[in-house]
């Protein structure tokens, strides 16, 4: 039987490379239509949840996981051998930054080693882990190519973006349009054909190429439209003006404006990251993509700038940020989820332990915050501990907080996210951006 015939009737063998925050997900709706799924992960305690039927994704309940095992539509393992009898391999590894912000693809290069390995006539490869232009025709391609096996016709090679937005309960897997590029016509319309299984629009484009760069414009657009709301901020302050009630404004307008939030900094896997793959391509062509850079110095300056914010509220009372007793409110680098990857609270808390403050911190997402040497007590947000502490920091706004109980105890509030908006605050005990 033809691959496509398998997609259609959903008998294909699929296998997810990675089963974190974007592998999961997608390894669980593919699993949800029929296809049987193995979800491959190198972590054996992620494997050993998973089989057990227990979820780390807060976007996927581990009843849904346990239903799907129980009916034989997906299993987790970190045997790379099952890829020789998968039809569509699907690779959804980290790409993060090197400390000299070059690009780092090693995780996509060991799983497509392993794709390698293992590829045979009529399989489809798909690399949704984002990267720089030309990673899946000028990398993946000549590596499969060494096989024998010819591209469009023995197998097919194809790119195709990750776009979860981890916590988004409106938007998962099935409601975000599939963007792919092939490296040929036919890879094209086979990787649209299986995504076509799950979600209700895949959009074509001509080459990976495409591909890999609408999801980097996609996310240096959120860069760079971010640094401008920081700046705005920076600016505002200098005018003595709330920012906030600037975006107001402006957000009436309705056609050729789209309000952007200001905030502590940028975080997570995309938007601190995917911009410097494409500036540092570029780079390689003589070409400096200025704007990105920009936006990159201002949005990386703004844990200082809460830090100053900070020290001047203490000054106001009389203290200096020197053994003050510092509650963070919030260290994921988002709302609703557990992950401080790039997380902008990471550096504003080494910050004031550089200045010798005393941190502590409390997030109903992150248990423990062990990152690069951070030793950080986590703490319950109560009366008590807003009492004792000199100042707290909103660094993200989780829904959880009870910003009244905050704002009747904590002596000074620092807000980065504008989570007190709205609300009857004492004069000059909340300093907002």
């Amino acid at each position: 039987m033809r691959l496509s015939d398998k997609i259609r009737n959903h008998s294909a063998r699929v296998a997810v490379i990675g089963q974190g925050y974007v592998g999961l997900p997608l390894a669980i709706e593919f699993a949800k239509v029929g296809f049987p799924v193995t979800g491959i992960d190198l972590d054996e305690e992620k494997v050993a949840a998973l089989n057990k039927g227990e979820s780390y994704i807060p976007d996927v309940e581990s009843r849904t996981v346990r239903h799907l095992i129980e009916d034989g539509r997906y299993r987790a393992t970190n045997d790379m051998s099952v890829l020789a009898e998968s039809e569509a391999i699907i690779i959804c590894v980290p790409t993060p930054l090197r400390k000299s912000k070059d690009p780092d693809i090693s995780f996509v290069m060991a799983s497509s080693n392993e794709a390698k390995k293992h590829l045979h006539p009529g399989v489809l490869v798909i690399l949704e882990s984002t990267t720089y232009p030309g990673t899946t025709k000028e990398v993946l391609l000549p590596m499969f190519e060494e096989s024998g096996l010819k591209v469009g016709r023995d197998f097919f090679l194809a790119f195709s973006p990750e776009r979860i937005d981890p916590g988004n309960v409106q938007f998962k897997v099935k409601d975000i349009p599939k963007v792919v590029g092939g490296i040929t016509s036919e890879c094209s319309w086979m990787a649209a054909l299986l995504y076509g299984q799950i979600v209700s629009r895949v959009h074509e484009v001509s080459s990976p190429t495409v591909a890999e760069l609408a999801k980097l414009y996609e996310n240096t657009f959120r860069s760079v439209n971010i640094a401008l709301a920081n700046e705005f901020a920076l600016m505002c302050r200098h005018l003595d003006t709330s920012v906030w009630e600037v975006i107001d404004a402006a957000a009436t307008k309705p056609f050729g404006f789209m309000p952007f939030s200001p905030g502590p900094g940028i975080g997570g896997h995309c938007i601190p990251i995917d911009p410097i793959y494409l500036s540092w391509k570029l780079r390689l062509t003589g070409y400096e993509a200025r704007f990105i850079a920009l936006a990159d110095d201002i949005n990386r300056s703004m844990p200082r700038y809460v830090t100053e914010l900070l020290i001047d509220g203490l000054n106001n009372r009389g203290k200096c940020l020197k053994g003050a007793n510092i509650l963070v409110l919030g260290v994921a680098y988002k709302r609703g989820v557990g992950d401080v990857r790039e997380s902008p609270a990471i550096d504003v808390i080494t910050e004031m332990q550089r200045k010798g403050a005393k941190v502590c911190y409390a997030d109903p997402f992150v248990p423990s915050l062990a990152h690069e040497g951070l030793d950080v007590q986590r703490v319950e947000v109560n009366a008590e501990v807003l009492r004792k502490c000199d100042a707290a920091i909103i660094l993200t706004d989780h829904r959880e907080f009870d910003y009244h109980t905050i704002i009747q105890q904590a002596d000074l509030i620092i807000d980065a996210r504008n989570a007190t908006r709205g609300m009857t605050i004492p004069e000059n005990k909340v300093i907002r951006l």
